[in-house]
């Protein structure tokens, strides 16, 4: 009978283990593998491991920080051998069952132990999922890479479509054959840098790619160079493909079922639902204790501190989460503070949106979020402002400033939020916020809320619900009241388009309109044979009203510049709107009416049209700023590049001579400012920013690792060496303060490297150091709302 037994060695289980050892607490940790963390252990040979959050101390007897992965499992075996830890490997536990004394665990179909208390750390990874056809343990069928180098000169298949699998097929690929096998018509499911390297190396050629297929069977061969083969079912009928390796990556089956065999409860049916469990970390099965992923928290620092807090909680004593002093810190300011879990249960109560998630997960959320009071009258973000914070209100009221008068306002009270609107659009701010009497706010970042959504759906239902509405009643309610809209909200759906998709064509019957939520699209028209585009659609607007208040056909074709998302509203809907606000009608027709004169104005420049299309072929849709030049004006004198390196500490984020060229217009190798960066999206110390103006630029604690280079498409970051140190006095009089002929401006003692790209001059005045060094005017900075207006200037 031991008092606490532990099952799985991940980052939880290990910690409780080891605070168990050093209390001196009779305990057993299980591991059905032959070595400790199995997850990471399964990790690609020297990924980086980052220790976040940063502000979370780490309670643990074992050490960890940031590292490779080689040196995380390095240390966490010498101090488990060290406090003398009671492992049993190869002990798969199959079953747990309560008893009078405690619990009664299954290991393998014999053996049996005792224990009145267990710890679950067994992560969500539950078993690797198998190609489940015949031959799928042929001794040169594998479900894991440890080291991609280790392989060369092979024909190696990898069967998936996730991140695993396309990060294992592109390194393989540097040195051996390598085929894809993807079961779906595309990678649905990977991160975008991982997208865009994938799709290169087919495009190149580097990698074969078989879409829409799935393996039939894996025949192991007696002759032959190769030793087996995989026989795919393709859209063209049977294929057979030779090869040396088959590598599947095909993710893993959730522990759900072996969980609720224990008689653990989960709150709902969601696949990706964690079970119900209580602060301190026990189930609704009395003495059985769940921490880690399974539990909702998948960083390794937290589980850690998870499993060393269930033990003391197991022992009966009273410890404070690691997470408190951090908790109380950001609380103590708030009006009647009495503790953590009061104020905590609090905003739970008073922000329906918080209360679909787990109170565990509650404090991570607020670790990452700034409680905020503000002033009466205070503003919390202006109009037009680049900020992407998102608001929850806890006490009190704000006021929303509908335009700059501030005669058009909205009150928004207790339990409401806002900033959703430039949180998915990436667009800035419609409207400008101010604080009421009594106001108290919860601010959260742009890459906490990200997570929040997409980690829990009821809070992306609630946040798209409010959004739709609110986007509706924005640009059509105000002749309108809330109940006329709330009938055209009921019909309204959510439209997702890939960058090409149409949205309607010109010629078909008109039956919606779309407000664009995120992305960009082109309206072009067939004129002499030719798609002409006419004119630009940002976030923000709306397009497909033409034919609905003609009711006629639609005039022109609606086209997803960037993968977009709409709000898309029914004719009926909308003409019964209509009808009720006459005022309305009149209001749009005025704004048909003007968008059709601009329509025929690009129609006689039919030129123009080609330049937009070109502009948003480099990526302009996308763009918030983007830089042009006129090459029948630039002398290439190259000050623009001079004047970048010189304001950047020698180093240039501008490449003038790279990048195409249409008509005279150069788009030359300088950041985009997208509105939904690539480059933000996977940054693992959150270094990149956008400022109020809407610059993106990185900051001083980038790691050097590379993700934004590989995600940003437009190949405009570049990893840096340090920079020389500035030199003193004497040697700036002597030599100067740049480098010399010939000479590198980096350090070249120095092998740490740095993301670099352009952050458009954001702190000093007179705006980008390239724009005012141009001799002749041809440098200039352009938002994509300035396309159609910059295109008919310079069109042939």
């Amino acid at each position: 009978m031991f008092e606490i037994a532990i099952v799985g060695s991940g980052p939880g289980g290990i910690s409780a283990a080891a605070r168990a050892a050093e209390l001196k607490v009779p305990h057993i940790l299980l591991e059905g593998a032959l070595h400790l963390s199995n997850t990471i252990y399964r990790y690609q040979k020297g990924k980086h491991v980052m220790a976040e959050p940063e502000a979370l101390p780490l309670r643990s007897p074992l050490k960890f920080q940031a590292g490779s992965r080689e040196s995380i499992l390095e240390s966490w075996d010498q101090d488990v051998a060290k406090l003398g830890v009671n492992v049993r490997h190869g002990a798969e536990v199959t079953a747990i069952k309560k008893t009078d004394a405690g619990f009664e665990l299954s290991i393998g179909r014999n053996d049996k132990i005792q224990a009145r208390n267990v710890i679950l750390g067994i992560g969500l990874q539950g078993n690797i999922r198998k190609l489940g056809v015949a031959g799928e343990d042929a001794p040169f069928v594998q479900y894991t890479l440890d080291d991609p180098d280790e392989y060369e000169g092979e024909t190696i298949i990898v069967v998936g479509a996730g991140d695993a699998a396309i990060e294992n097929a592109v390194a393989l690929a540097k040195q051996n054959q390598v085929v894809v096998v993807n079961r779906r018509e595309e990678f649905a499911r990977a991160k975008e840098g991982n997208l865009r390297a994938i799709q290169k190396a087919i495009e190149d050629g580097v990698i074969e790619c078989f879409f829409g297929s799935a393996p039939e069977r894996i025949d192991k061969l007696t002759v032959g160079k190769k030793p087996g083969r995989m026989i795919l079912n393709t859209p063209k009928g049977r294929a057979q493909v030779l090869c040396d390796r088959i590598i599947a990556r095909l993710g893993a089956n959730p522990p759900r079922t072996f969980v609720e065999a224990c008689g653990v409860k989960f709150p709902n049916d969601d696949p990706a639902a964690v079970p119900a469990i209580s602060e301190k970390y026990e189930s609704n099965v009395p003495g059985l204790y769940i921490v880690g992923a399974l539990g909702g928290y998948p960083l390794i620092k937290q589980a850690m501190n998870q499993g060393y807090e269930v033990v003391e909680y197991i022992l009966g004593r009273s410890v404070e989460p690691a997470d408190e002093p951090l908790l109380r810190a950001k609380f103590e300011s708030m009006p009647g503070f009495k503790s953590v879990n009061a104020t905590l249960q609090k905003i739970q109560n008073a922000v329906p949106l918080l209360a679909t998630i787990t109170p565990l997960q509650l404090r991570e959320f607020m670790i990452d979020s700034t409680l905020l009071a503000p002033k009466s009258g205070e503003a919390i973000f202006k109009r037009n402002d680049y900020t992407n914070s998102f608001y929850c209100l806890v006490d009190g009221h704000v006021e929303v400033l509908m335009d700059d008068s501030g005669d058009k306002r909205v009150v928004l009270n207790p339990g409401e939020f806002f900033g959703e609107m430039s949180l998915i659009s990436g667009r800035r701010r419609t409207a400008t916020v101010v604080a009421g009497k009594s106001c108290v706010l919860i601010e959260t970042p742009r890459r906490s809320m990200k997570r929040l959504i997409n980690s829990v759906d009821a809070v992306k239902k609630m946040i798209d619900q409010v959004f739709v509405e609110r986007a509706i009643r924005a640009r059509f309610g105000e002749e309108a009241t809330a109940v006329q809209i709330r009938d055209v909200v009921k019909g309204a759906t959510l439209q997702r388009f890939k960058a090409g998709d149409v949205l309607f064509r010109e010629g078909e019957d008109g039956d919606c309109l779309h407000l664009v939520r995120v992305g960009s699209l082109t309206i072009s028209r067939q004129i002499a044979g030719r798609e002409i585009v006419l004119s630009y659609v940002p976030a923000g607007n709306y397009v497909g009203e033409m034919a609905l208040l003609g009711g006629g056909k639609r005039s022109a074709t609606a086209k997803a510049a960037i993968a977009t998302e709409t709000i898309r509203v029914e004719r009926d809907a909308f003409r019964k709107l209509l009808a009720q606000n006459p005022m309305l009608r009149m209001k749009l027709a005025n704004e048909v009416k003007q968008r059709t004169a601009e329509n025929i104005t690009t129609q006689a420049g039919a030129s123009s049209g080609d330049v937009i299309s070109f502009l948003i072929g480099q990526g302009v849709g996308e763009a918030t700023d983007v830089l042009l030049i006129d090459e029948s004006l630039c002398v290439r004198c190259d000050n623009c590049e001079k004047a970048c390196a010189e304001t950047h500490g020698g180093t240039s984020r501008l490449d003038r001579e790279a990048g195409p060229t249409f008509a005279n217009v150069h788009v030359p190798t300088s950041c985009r400012h997208c509105e939904h960066p690539h480059c933000m999206k996977d940054c693992p110390p959150d270094a990149i920013h956008r400022a109020p103006n809407g610059e993106v630029f990185i900051a001083d604690n980038c790691i050097g690792c590379g993700n934004c280079e590989r995600n940003c498409p437009y190949g405009v970051i570049h990893m840096a060496a340090k920079p020389k140190k500035k030199p003193g006095l004497l040697q700036w009089l002597l030599f100067g303060a740049g480098p010399g002929p010939g000479e590198s401006p980096y350090d070249p003692d120095s092998h740490e490297k740095k993301a670099v790209k352009c952050d458009m001059c954001k702190d000093i005045k007179g705006g980008a150091a390239c724009v005012r060094a141009c001799p002749t005017g041809a440098a200039i900075r352009i938002s994509p709302e300035q396309l159609p207006e910059y295109a008919y200037a310079r069109a042939p």
